[in-house]
């Protein structure tokens, strides 16, 4: 009951920001006065352009489309010469003669199975043939005058983008800076800030606001887009990882975290140390460092970025900049505490836009709510539990295994582990993962919901999607063609508080990293102001190399070499993950048997990698599963420990003061 009551009197949270999150729903209201004027241009258009035959030729004819990917209803007209052209990812385009000279095109949504007409044009002449083209055909008409050539066109799909509005951006910029302000806060609240209150907010960050801290760093922006795409695409399937992952996030609260925080441990990687040598913990903090410098924090910015620009025609670079400048200077300015109650802030912004964006989805669906459900378990949209044995596909039985592997190995990602670190005692720590397990489902489903009711809206008005756009433009193509002016915004302002909640804590993480297992670990002469003036220069470092590595993505064509680094880390980073497992579950396990544990996870992993022998989701838990038995049998060889393992294992727990 403490605990509820703290939580609902947001015990511990700056007064300014109390006032915020009252604003929230008013700001909300008075967007939704403010409708979308009627656009300038429809969201798509059909053009024609006269081509000569060498131009015509020139084009290079879409890929065929195989028996399987044929429309399975047919067209409400015949087509054309049965031509059919595929058209990003989802949709097949076709063209009827609709007059002696127009030619209208249709477009099949494979996914929602329905056809809708993408507009008309009027042809020079009569059609007698009809090719593929990119994004529509070439046509060839007969001359009126005899004895003149044909004449040869180009009809081609093109889209119009919807353009941010005056109000958008107010509120977009508005959240902007009252993220970097809540930094400003904290720094002029605490000019001179010790190790433990740029690292971990002073260890007196309330357990609730680092739950809701967990939630918002485990959901990046890649999460806002992808899971409603995913949805609507497939089913609820993903969702049974989450539903799963409350058994083994109980555990961890229960039994992981609070043993951690009992170490008042500042790096995870200490734990390391402790328990087994100093080079494994050298060597996991170097390897999670550089997988956040090389990809997480690129990621995080380019992709939601890309997928933004691609619907409203926000800048890319700009949004890349915009974001890792204000998260950078909120980070660098009120170190952790700034985090953390930033991350709160965006969960409010994150939840609240989801929130609005299902209701809005829904209430635009002809029939509403009972039609919503009606179609959508018409179409198993909402199948949630696969219970075979078929580890291809996403079963219970593979989150399960999924699930145990995350237990055994938790406290291997120092951004996760920092927020419970920062509570003010073990308990605390144990109500942080608690407050995460209560909000995860929840938001999950919500946003599998809105990609479920994405596909009953497009399914009755398939003529208000883009052929044009990717899956994964799905949502964002709704946010910028159906919701209100100033709601466009505050969703648009949620997808980047997905990504700088994510940003921030990677860039908090590598600061404190680089201080605590490098600078204090081998600097004798090293000083609390000294460690904490090098974690402020390297939160603007890692910032900056991040938002930089994003830049590159979206300036030059990088991305095989990204998916090569991304194939890596997963090879890589199993094999010290599974020392914490081998450290916590075992009492045997030696600093040798873990080194030849992780030598042979690496080996192994290099093998299914180069031999393309599983799908590269498989390759942690393969490299975690190598590490665990190699390492365990390893150790036999060698002399049991002889420290003394009191606090480093489950079955050796400290007991809490009373």
């Amino acid at each position: 009951m403490k605990q509820a009551a703290a939580l609902l009197n947001f015990s511990g949270m700056p007064h300014c920001f109390r006032r915020a999150l009252l604003l929230f729903p008013l700001t909300l209201v008075a967007s939704l006065s403010v409708r979308a004027a009627e656009p300038e241009a429809p969201l798509t258009e059909l053009r024609l352009t006269a081509l000569t035959p060498a131009a015509a030729a020139l084009l290079t004819p879409p890929a065929a489309i195989a028996a399987a990917d044929l429309p399975k209803k047919p067209a409400p007209s015949p087509l054309f010469g049965d031509v059919l052209v595929r058209s990003a990812q989802a949709h097949l385009l076709g063209a009827t003669l609709s007059g002696p000279r127009e030619l209208t095109v249709l477009a099949y949504h494979a996914i929602t199975d329905t056809w809708a007409p993408f507009g008309k044009v009027t042809l020079p002449g009569e059609l007698i043939a009809l090719r593929p083209a990119p994004a529509g055909f070439i046509a060839e008409t007969r001359a009126a005058t005899a004895g003149v050539p044909n004449e040869v066109s180009r009809v081609e799909l093109t889209a119009n983008q919807r353009h941010l509005r005056a109000l958008d951006w107010v509120i977009i910029i508005g959240y902007l800076v009252f993220s970097a302000s809540i930094g400003l806060y904290f720094y002029l609240k605490e000019k001179k800030q010790s190790n433990d209150d740029f690292f971990l907010g002073g260890r007196s960050i309330p357990w609730w606001a680092a739950g809701l801290s967990l939630y918002a760093t485990g959901t990046s922006a890649i999460s806002f887009i992808g899971i409603p795409a995913k949805s609507f695409a497939t089913n609820w399937q993903i969702l049974a990882r989450d539903a799963v992952g409350l058994f083994s996030t109980a555990l961890v609260a229960i039994y992981i975290v609070p043993m951690i925080r009992r170490l008042n441990v500042t790096s995870v990687y200490q734990y390391l140390e402790m328990r087994f040598h100093p080079s494994i913990r050298v060597l996991a903090s170097a390897l999670n460092i550089l997988i956040q410098l090389g990809g997480r924090m690129s990621t995080v910015l380019f992709l939601p970025s890309l997928a933004l620009s691609a619907v409203t025609g926000l800048n890319v670079i700009l949004s890349i900049v915009l974001m890792g400048v204000v998260t950078i200077a909120y980070t660098l300015l009120g170190g952790m505490k700034a985090v953390i109650w930033t991350d709160v802030l965006q969960v409010f912004v994150m939840l609240g836009g989801a929130f609005f964006a299902i209701g809005y989805v829904i209430e635009g669906i002809d029939g509403g709510l009972p039609e919503f459900v009606r179609v959508a378990n018409e179409n198993a949209k909402m199948h949630t539990f696969d219970w075979s044995f078929d580890l291809l596909r996403p079963t219970v039985w593979a989150f399960v295994m999924f699930a145990i592997i995350d237990l055994i190995t938790y406290p291997k990602d120092q951004v996760m582990m920092q927020r419970a670190l920062s509570t003010k005692n073990p308990k605390e720590a144990g109500w942080s993962m608690w407050t995460l397990a209560a909000v995860v489902v929840p938001g999950s489903i919500t946003f599998f919901a809105i990609g479920t009711a994405l596909f009953v809206f497009y399914q009755q008005h398939p003529e208000r999607m883009n052929p044009l756009l990717s899956v994964d433009a799905t949502f964002p193509h709704f946010i910028a063609s159906e919701l209100p002016v100033g709601v466009t915004g505050l969703i648009i302002a949620g997808i980047f508080a997905a990504s700088m909640s994510t940003l921030s804590s990677c860039m908090n993480s590598v600061a404190t990293l680089v201080s605590v297992d490098f600078y204090e670990r081998f600097n004798r002469s090293a000083t609390p102001a000294k460690s904490v003036r090098l974690a402020e220069w390297m939160t603007v470092i890692s910032g900056v190399i991040g938002v930089g590595t994003a830049l590159l993505l979206a300036l030059f064509d990088i991305k095989s070499a990204f998916d090569a680094w991304f194939a890596l880390q997963a090879v890589l980073g199993g094999g010290f993950a599974g020392c914490y497992g081998l450290g916590m579950f075992t009492k045997r396990a030696n600093w040798q048997g873990s080194v030849i544990g992780v030598i042979c996870s690496l080996i192994i992993t290099l093998v299914l990698w180069q031999g393309s022998m599983v799908t590269p989701v498989l390759y942690p838990t393969f490299s975690i599963l190598a590490c665990l038995v190699c390492g365990y049998l390893a150790s036999y060889a060698f002399p049991a420990p002889t420290q003394s393992l009191l606090g480093l294992t489950v079955f050796t727990q400290r007991k809490d003061p009373a």
